[in-house]
């Protein structure tokens, strides 16, 4: 697959992942939402919805990566590096315009906010410990791309590919499915303590987008934890490819 089809897929796919995700939480956590105080639950499946389609609709063209932290488990397991910047600015600008779509569509609600709105954008940890906070998401990425990893392999098609074609990763349809009933089911498990930004792009993109937009009251983008969501999840990403690599 050529540059061109790997930068526009990751862009889309991971646009429309963060629209569904930050949508989910504008509409529960926004004032004059009719799915206001909905729940986590309700966020967990939007974010899993989400993955559902921008990874259907990435993966002909890029794979469908979406995440860098997946990127790098990738790599690591077929030793094929080359992509990977590509692969991640891709995701970065696709997440941060997925954000800007989400605003967008919530436009109105935003306009009359009088809150800090960082929560619709970006992960924030409940406790604030840096060590737990990185060991979370690590471990919690960790438990999303190592599984993605071996679905490819039990679908009978190896992941030995250069990173990004689309049946090395997901082997089949019906595993976009389970990988998205997977980031559900990290959210409801894993995903208390701080969020679950399990996706380095997923957190950076749109917290780059909360500082820029015009969103009244939308108080600080919180820079000082920024770099959790993003050394967590490279980190899990990288030790689910050398355990993939050393085990199956």
């Amino acid at each position: 697959m050529s540059n061109a089809d790997i930068f526009l897929g990751e862009v889309i796919g991971t646009a429309i992942l963060v629209l569904f995700g930050a949508g989910v939480c504008a509409a529960v956590t926004l004032d004059h939402s009719k799915a206001k105080a909905a729940g986590w639950v309700v966020i967990a499946f939007g974010w899993g919805f989400g993955v559902l389609a921008g990874a259907y609709t990435a993966a002909p063209l890029s794979g469908g990566h979406l995440n860098p932290a997946v990127t790098v488990g990738i790599a690591v397991d077929t030793g094929e590096w080359g992509k990977v910047p590509l692969y991640m600015v891709a995701q970065l600008t696709g997440a941060f315009l997925g954000a800007v779509l989400a605003w967008l569509a919530y436009y109105a609600q935003f306009r009359a906010n009088t809150r800090p709105t960082l929560g619709v954008f970006s992960t924030a940890p409940e406790i604030r410990s840096p060590a737990a906070n990185l060991l979370t998401e690590t471990v919690a990425t960790v438990g999303l791309v190592l599984p993605l990893l071996a679905f490819g392999r039990n679908a009978g098609i190896g992941i030995g590919q250069v990173p990004g074609e689309a049946a090395g990763i997901y082997g089949s349809g019906i595993s976009v499915l389970l990988v998205s009933l997977l980031v559900v089911g990290i959210g409801l498990s894993l995903g208390g303590p701080t969020g679950y930004a399990i996706n380095p792009a997923r957190d950076l993109g749109p917290r780059l987008a909360h500082a820029l937009l015009p969103i009244p009251g939308k108080g600080t983008s919180d820079w000082g934890y920024a770099w959790i969501p993003v050394a967590g999840p490279l980190l899990g990403g990288l030790l689910s490819g050398v355990i993939f690599n050393i085990v199956f």
